[in-house]
């Protein structure tokens, strides 16, 4: 079948590219062509994006002085990770021609539409979601989803009544996160259950083939983080006091230069990959990082979101049993000190990589039926 794929493949994010990635190699395999749907809205990429994200930052907002300055810092930044991962996007993934807008969307054809991973049913940078991801153009071929993500667990009633009414038209819906299983049944929304992530049903040595090593010290410690927690910079800091190890810093961001580590700016996909898996320690706050930690079988540090967005970390460190990873006191490093036993680890997940891939291929046949 030719199936066409929306997800959150276009911010500058490493997961958000390698779960596209993780998507269509899946489907691939199991026989069916796959593209990514290149949807961009106008107001998410370029000058537009910055000034979008800046109408939700009150510290900034409200002195044209203060704008002034934001736009000025996180233009040029912006703008050179957003051309290198393009460029990342056109090497790696099959993409639609662009579309920015419902009617560009109505024009695509397919046997079957797909809202894929990533946070697809949460806010988008303007703060509110878009029923784009809910296929809402599509009318008259299947709509599916598989490993789809609601970023968070409240909200509005207003917004649930509209959620109910895009979701009763899937034809099946599998979910990542065992909160949103929870929310589906409780609006009556027919669910197949909680998935893996697509980065997650990849091996390790699947994943290795993409890596591209780089110079790195022995053995470091390695901070990815996604929100702006002045807690973790602060925890990773006295973590490698404690360890006696060096601290870097990965990120598409030059802002982050001011943090704690020394930054490694915008390396690509194969080079990104290539710092965790060398890591001696892994601490994140993305669900992401979190991920391809437990696939390179890294001893990790989770310290949660200081966002509404944590639950997608604590399902996937439940269904583990590694919630011990979270940082509950800031001035406790024993986690130094306490090794992952990756066996139970890597059985588990291999349990999940043969369940979830069973129901992606149990909800593709029912298509063909």
């Amino acid at each position: 079948m030719d199936i066409k794929v929306i997800t959150r493949h276009a911010p500058s994010n490493y997961g958000s590219l390698l779960q596209s990635i993780a998507t269509i190699t899946l489907l691939e395999r199991l026989g069916h062509t796959c593209e990514i749907i290149d949807y961009i809205r106008d107001d998410e990429h370029g000058l537009k994006a910055v000034t979008t994200s800046l109408n939700g930052k009150q510290s900034w907002n409200g002195n044209p002085l203060k704008r002034l300055a934001y736009i000025a810092l996180r233009y040029p930044e912006e703008k050179t990770a957003e051309l290198k991962f393009n460029r990342m996007r056109k090497e790696h993934l099959k993409l639609t021609k662009r579309c920015r807008t419902l009617e560009d969307l109505k024009r695509l054809d397919a046997d079957v539409f797909m809202t894929g991973s990533d946070q697809v049913w949460g806010p988008t940078l303007n703060g509110h979601y878009d029923e784009a991801y809910f296929l809402s153009f599509v009318k008259e071929k299947p709509k599916i989803a598989f490993a789809a993500s609601f970023g968070k667990t409240e909200f509005t009633d207003a917004i649930v009544t509209e959620y109910k009414r895009f979701l009763s038209e899937y034809s099946s819906i599998a979910v990542r996160e065992d909160a949103a299983v929870n929310m589906l049944k409780r609006w009556g929304i027919q669910c197949a259950g909680q998935v893996l992530d697509p980065t997650l049903m990849l091996s390790e040595t699947e994943w290795s083939q993409l890596i591209k090593p780089v110079e790195t010290p022995k053995r470091y410690i390695l901070v990815y983080q996604i929100h702006n927690d002045k807690k973790l910079g602060n925890y990773a800091r006295r973590f490698a006091e404690h360890t006696q190890l060096p601290l870097l810093r990965v990120s598409p961001f030059l802002h982050q230069v001011s943090r704690e580590g020394k930054l490694k700016l915008l390396p690509g996909i194969g080079e990104f990959l290539y710092y965790i898996k060398q890591c001696t320690y892994f601490i994140t706050d993305s669900f992401h990082g979190t991920a391809f930690a437990l696939n390179f079988n890294k001893d990790f540090i989770e310290i949660l979101p200081n966002t509404s967005t944590g639950s997608r970390n604590l399902s996937i460190l439940r269904l583990t049993k590694l919630e011990n990873r979270i940082v509950s006191d800031f001035k406790d490093f024993s986690l130094a000190n306490e090794r992952i036993d990756y066996n139970r680890v890597n059985s588990i997940l291999q349990e999940q990589r043969d369940i979830s891939l069973e129901k992606l291929k149990f909800i593709l046949s029912t298509l063909r039926s």
